[in-house]
């Protein structure tokens, strides 16, 4: 049985759908949703297993993320929204716009990478240690299960060829901060590898889309913006 996403909706106008990251909700992106509400019709969307979305019972992967995007843009009647992904969330925008490139108008990929060598080691390190001692407990602990669920989807997740990225048709703006815990040499390499694309830097962490919104806005609309 298919689950239903919780969502958060405001404005009218193009739809620009926003896909957060990992272990958090819609409500990351707090700053996006009143800006952009003002000239368009916003959708943040719970993962499945995040937020007020139901955990469900298929697996807890960037595939099936991609596939319960599908179902919810149907079932919501958006035909070729915006996309606009953070961290595991622009992996899911991207693996959904690699599946179903006509369903996507403009893609904007924040934070995002193509495989966990694509984080920082001194990131990925606890990431790693952390996944190892919740998939011991998760079997006696739902709380260890969850964390052993989230932590695995950075372990084990993404897993996609640079090559692929040519069949990525919408245009589309990577965006990373200068501090970012992806590599540099890997936003570039996404930019590189996505025809029609271009990528911009922002002073800030990984979460410049939080820390700092005016200027993350800023590029964001300047791109949806040209013709």
């Amino acid at each position: 049985m298919d689950i239903h996403l919780s969502y958060t909706e405001k404005g009218e106008g193009e739809p620009l759908v926003l896909l957060h990251g990992n272990g958090e909700n819609g409500d990351y992106f707090a700053h996006q949703i009143e800006y952009f509400s003002k000239r368009r019709r916003v959708i943040a969307v719970d993962t499945r297993g995040h937020g007020k979305s139901p955990r469900g019972d298929k697996p807890f992967t960037i595939a099936q993320f991609a596939d319960d995007l599908l179902n919810f843009l149907d079932e919501h009647c958006f035909e070729k929204p915006d996309i606009l992904g953070f961290s595991d969330g622009a992996n899911i925008a991207l693996t959904f716009a690699l599946k179903h490139p006509e369903r996507v108008s403009r893609l904007i990929l924040n934070g995002g990478n193509l495989s966990p060598d694509g984080v920082k080691r001194r990131v990925q390190i606890p990431i790693e240690i952390g996944y190892k001692i919740a998939s011991k407990f998760a079997e006696k602990s739902p709380e260890a299960k969850k964390n052993a669920e989230l932590l695995g989807l950075m372990v084990n997740e993404p897993n996609i060829s640079p090559d692929e990225l040519s069949a990525v048709t919408a245009k589309t703006l990577v965006i990373a901060g200068t501090c970012d815990m992806i590599k540099d040499s890997h936003t570039e390499l996404i930019g590189k590898s996505i025809l029609n694309s271009r990528t911009v830097k922002l002073k800030g962490d990984h979460f410049i889309a939080n820390k700092n919104p005016e200027e993350f806005n800023r590029a964001v609309e300047e791109f949806l913006d040209e013709k």
